[in-house]
């Protein structure tokens, strides 16, 4: 049943991923990937509000499967910023490249803080 839900939660996640990336590119004319680094912290953000109410009792594991795993692990990508990062450097970028990785960690860790605080 677990995988089934992980299963479903990626089935959201990743399109909505996919969407939002295409959105936020195509109305941003800039060389850094926007729309990578804005899904990254929004998922950061969610899975800090389901730990933390999972932490409290207040989800289960089904829910932190469906959501937290599922959703989140989908929605949220490592692989594409990694690449992203990388064709910064190739293209001579590297200013932008250290911004998106350090960017990228610092919001991805504040916001995954704020909504572990937010839900607690």
């Amino acid at each position: 049943m677990t995988v089934l839900l992980v299963a479903l939660g990626a089935a959201v996640g990743a399109p909505l991923r996919y969407l939002a990336d295409r959105f936020i590119q195509s109305r941003i004319d800039a060389v850094f990937p926007w729309g990578t680094l804005a899904v990254n912290v929004v998922g950061s953000f969610v899975l800090g509000v389901v730990m933390a109410l999972s932490a409290d009792g207040g989800l289960g594991d089904d829910t932190v499967a469906l959501v937290g795993v599922g959703f989140c692990g989908a929605l949220t990508t490592y692989s594409t910023f990694s690449y992203e990062t990388l064709r910064l450097l190739e293209d001579g970028a590297r200013w932008y490249a250290l911004g998106n990785v350090a960017g990228s960690v610092i919001a991805g860790v504040a916001a995954a803080a704020a909504g572990w605080a937010l839900a607690s």
